[in-house]
């Protein structure tokens, strides 16, 4: 995919909750709260139609019921670098919905690849029919 971003989400549709980590941090994880719940409202956004069906059709476990895509950052210590991440991610998942999925156009095979695969079938059929008892005639 190019790096070029096709819809910028707006911070201001974005609703941020600072929480406290989890998992081994020592005393410094019982004190601070560094993870990041981001809260973006599907229904709610300046996106358009066609985004928005395709952000909501993805069975995606973030989704919730009503349409709200909820990221927890918690990889960094900090909750600048933590709320970063989850913009980010909520970009690629965006990105992702913003680029439409191409239909493949149904098509017949080739003369050549049926011949090839016709000889594959009669090499296999050769291969076992030399495995079968000998018939005495």
């Amino acid at each position: 995919m190019s790096d070029i971003r096709l819809l910028l989400v707006s911070p201001a549709e974005v609703e941020i909750t600072a929480v406290r980590s989890q998992g081994a941090g020592g005393q410094n994880v019982n004190k601070v709260s560094s993870a990041v719940h981001l809260r973006f409202d599907i229904p709610a956004s300046s996106l358009p139609a066609e985004v928005k069906e395709r952000l909501l059709a993805l069975r995606d476990k973030r989704i919730t019921e009503e349409g709200v895509l909820v990221l927890k950052a918690q990889r960094h210590r900090s909750r600048e670098m933590n709320l970063a991440d989850a913009f980010e991610r909520l970009q690629e998942v965006v990105d992702q919905a913003a680029t439409p999925v191409k239909l493949r156009r149904a098509t017949k095979p080739t003369y050549g690849s049926r011949q090839r695969r016709l000889e594959g079938k009669n090499q296999r059929s050769q291969a076992k029919a030399s495995r079968r008892k000998v018939q005495d005639e």
